[in-house]
């Protein structure tokens, strides 16, 4: 899918935010990965990314500390040229919105659409699959983005399938604190024992109390910011379809809505010392949207 997508010469596309419905660790492999079960379900708000042709690869952004090598973006490029045989080179722009070390997939979503933009832009004809597989190499759900529908996720998160949860309206709020994923996957208090269940289960079980985040009681003692953030959402009224919880490994936090309204009705009441956004939850990614319509004459 999507390999046919005519090439062009600018192309801007959104890399959404992706939320963890709930996250189990269920297990650790030999090679230290963990075994997880979570659902991804993207947002309607997040990065923005355009591609433009140039002769060598280029990354600009607002925020100059995010152009490194390091950076997902060109790692996800130099990978796709590499797997190609591709010489072709392009001026990346980053306009960066979602919270580094959020737990909402900014890096990995942009690492996604990097590799989708770059496909089109340079008239490669890679499958899905195969950017899939590339994906996987920067990041556990980096796939997730690639394949661009709402999923539960086994394994280390690359083993997907296509679910479709309400949509519901969320209140993200933004904790003023980075959490480290690496150091939270380490840390000797994590669980990592609880009991796998079916993807039936998973579905009838998200938005109540018999699923949770397996992070969260962790993340909430070491970092106060985020423990604030969940006693906000949960003493914020009753008008929200579920519990508050942590998305990935933090540090940003979430609860559903109904309606748009009930959801800004309720950060307008949290106060303004607490960065925070409304977005709707989309089982389809906003990325692959925008790709069909590239594909439509």
């Amino acid at each position: 899918m999507f390999s046919s997508a005519p090439a062009a010469s600018v192309l801007v596309l959104p890399a959404p935010a992706k939320l963890n419905l709930f996250l189990h660790i269920v297990g650790r492999r030999e090679d230290g990965y963990h075994q997880l079960q979570t659902v991804f379900q993207f947002l309607d708000f997040g990065d923005e990314l355009t591609f433009a042709a140039h002769d060598e690869l280029e990354l600009v952004c607002d925020l100059p500390e995010l152009v490194n090598d390091e950076n997902l973006i060109l790692k996800a490029a130099r990978m796709l040229q590499e797997h190609a045989g591709c010489k072709k080179g392009a001026r990346i722009k980053l306009v960066k919105r979602l919270p580094m070390g959020g737990g909402v997939g900014g890096g990995s979503s942009d690492a996604a659409t990097a590799l989708h933009g770059l496909n089109i832009l340079w008239g490669l004809g890679v499958t899905e699959g195969e950017l899939a597989e590339l994906g996987l190499k920067l990041g556990a759900d980096v796939p997730v983005f690639v394949r661009g529908h709402a999923a539960f996720a086994e394994g280390v998160g690359e083993k997907l399938t296509p679910v479709t949860p309400e949509e519901y309206w969320y209140l993200i709020l933004k904790p003023d604190c980075h959490v480290n994923t690496t150091e939270m996957f380490r840390h000797q208090e994590l669980t990592r024992d609880t009991r796998p269940i079916k993807v039936c289960a998973a579905l009838n079980g998200l938005h109540g109390n018999e699923l949770a985040n397996d992070f969260q009681p962790l993340v909430r003692r070491l970092y106060p910011e985020v423990d604030k953030c969940l006693m906000l959402l949960d003493n914020s009224g009753n008008s929200s379809m579920g519990q508050a919880m942590m998305s990935g490994s933090g540090a940003c936090v979430f609860v559903p809505f109904a309606s748009r309204e009930q959801a800004e009705t309720t950060l307008a009441g949290i106060g303004s010392d607490v960065d925070g956004f409304v977005a709707r939850g989309v089982n389809v990614s906003p990325l692959h949207n925008s790709i069909i319509q590239l594909e439509q004459p």
